[in-house]
C-alpha cells in the first residue's frame, strides 16, 4: 500500500480498537488504557511491526496534542467549589507522594552501590505520574465521588511537583559533578514553571470572558481547541512546561466563566479518539528488551517507587487528616508512569550523556512495567474506595 493508504488504515483499525477495548474494559479485570497499551506492544515493532512509519514517526506530535488536552481537563478539575474542603489535602498529599518517592528510591538505590548521581536522578525521575493514563481511568470507570475528584486534584498538581524536583536534583548533580551551574539549573526551573503560570493565566483571562458569547452560554468544541493547541503551542516555543500551562488556563475558565451554562469540556467528547492513538504509539514505543536488562537497580526501583507512592500519599493524607479511603488508597491510585518520566529521563542523558547507559534503560524499563500494572491499580483504588465510601 501506498503511505496515505497505509496510515489511514492503520488509524482507521486503531480507532475501531478503541471501541473494542472499551467494552472489553467494562468486562474484564484490565481497564481500557492497559489493554489498549498491550496491543500497542503485539503489533509495533518488537512483536507484530504492522504499524507504518508514516504514523510512529508521529508518535510525539500525537502524545503532545492528547496530554495538552489532559492538562486542560485536569485543570478545569481545580475548581473553588471543588477544592473548597480539600485544599489541605492536595497540597500535603501531592508534595508527600512525589518528595517521598524521590526520598526513598534515591536511598534505596544509594543502598545496593548505585552512583550518588545516578540515585539522584532516578529518585527525581520517579516523583512523576501518568496524567493520561490516570485520568483515563477515572473517567472509564464513571465514578464521581470525593476520592476520584481528590485523586485527579492531586494528578493535576502532581507533576508540577516533579519538574521542581527534578530541577533541583540536576542542579545537586552539577554540584557533585563539578560543573557548578547549579544556580542556571534552579533558574531554568523558575522559568519553566512561573513562565508557564504565566501563559496560562494570559491566555486563561481573556478566554474566560470570552469564550460562549456566540452562543449565549454556551462554549464550543472549536473554542476549547484552539484555545489548547495555541496555549500549548505557545507554551513550547517559549520553552516552558505547555503541560502545566494548560492546566492554568483550565483552572482559570473553569473559575472564572460564570456565564457558561455547562461546562467547557467539550473537548472530552473528541479527546478519546486521540487517547487511543497515543496509547496504541506509546505501547508499541516501549521497548520490552530494556525489561531483560533492568537487572537489580530497576528492581530496586519498581519496588521503592511504589513504596514511596504508597508511604507518601498516606502521610500527606495523614497529615492533611484525611479520611481512611484517602489514607489506604490515593497511593495506589498514583502508581502509573509514563511520558513525563521519560522525558525527564532524555533531558538528564542529554544534560550528563555519561549516565545515558544507566539511566535510560532503568527508566524506560519500569515505564513498561507501571504502564501496564499502574492503571489496574488506579481502578482497583477507585473501585475499594467506592465501595467503602457506599458502605460508609
Amino acid at each position: 500500500m501506498t503511505q496515505p493508504v497505509e496510515t489511514l488504515f492503520a488509524i482507521g483499525g486503531i480507532l475501531l480498537l478503541g471501541l473494542a477495548t472499551d467494552y472489553l474494559g467494562k468486562r474484564t479485570a484490565l481497564p481500557r488504557v492497559t489493554l489498549i497499551i498491550l496491543f500497542g506492544i503485539l503489533i509495533g515493532d518488537e512483536a507484530l511491526a504492522l504499524i507504518p512509519e508514516t504514523l510512529s514517526s508521529r508518535f510525539e506530535l500525537i502524545a503532545t496534542l492528547a496530554l495538552m488536552m489532559v492538562g486542560f481537563l485536569l485543570g478545569g478539575k481545580l475548581t473553588t467549589r471543588s477544592l473548597k474542603q480539600s485544599t489541605r489535602q492536595l497540597l500535603w498529599i501531592s508534595l508527600t507522594a512525589a518528595l517521598g518517592t524521590t526520598l526513598i528510591v534515591t536511598f534505596a538505590l544509594l543502598s545496593i552501590g548505585v552512583a550518588a548521581e545516578i540515585a539522584i536522578l532516578l529518585g527525581c525521575i520517579a516523583a512523576a505520574t501518568a496524567p493520561a493514563a490516570t485520568l483515563d481511568t477515572v473517567l472509564e470507570s464513571g465514578t464521581q465521588n470525593r476520592f476520584s475528584r481528590l485523586l485527579l486534584a492531586i494528578v493535576a498538581v502532581d507533576d508540577a511537583w516533579a519538574v521542581v524536583i527534578f530541577s533541583l536534583g540536576l542542579a545537586m548533580v552539577s554540584l557533585l559533578m563539578g560543573t557548578q551551574d547549579a544556580a542556571v539549573s534552579i533558574s531554568n526551573a523558575t522559568v519553566e514553571i512561573g513562565g508557564a503560570i504565566v501563559l496560562g493565566a494570559v491566555v486563561g483571562l481573556p478566554a474566560a470572558y470570552l469564550t460562549g458569547r456566540l452562543t449565549p452560554g454556551q462554549p464550543m468544541l472549536m473554542e476549547a481547541l484552539g484555545l489548547v493547541f495555541i496555549c500549548g503551542s505557545a507554551a513550547l516555543a517559549l520553552k516552558v512546561s505547555f503541560l502545566i500551562a494548560v492546566m492554568v488556563m483550565g483552572a482559570i475558565i473553569a473559575n472564572l466563566a460564570k456565564h457558561h451554562e455547562y461546562p467547557f469540556h467539550e473537548i472530552e467528547n473528541i479527546e478519546w479518539p486521540f487517547m487511543v492513538v497515543f496509547f496504541v504509539l506509546a505501547g508499541a514505543s516501549l521497548e520490552i528488551d530494556a525489561l531483560v536488562n533492568l537487572g537489580l537497580a530497576g528492581v530496586v526501583y519498581i519496588v521503592a517507587r511504589t513504596i514511596g507512592k504508597l508511604f507518601g500519599a498516606r502521610l500527606g493524607a495523614t497529615i492533611s487528616r484525611s479520611d481512611l479511603v484517602a489514607r489506604r488508597w490515593l497511593g495506589l491510585a498514583l502508581l502509573p508512569q509514563a511520558g513525563v518520566a521519560v522525558g525527564m529521563a532524555l533531558l538528564a542523558v542529554n544534560r550528563f550523556p555519561e549516565f545515558q547507559h544507566v539511566v535510560l534503560p532503568i527508566v524506560i524499563g519500569t515505564t513498561v512495567v507501571f504502564e501496564i500494572i499502574g492503571p489496574v491499580c488506579t481502578r482497583a483504588a477507585i473501585r475499594y474506595s467506592e465501595a467503602a465510601e457506599n458502605y460508609q
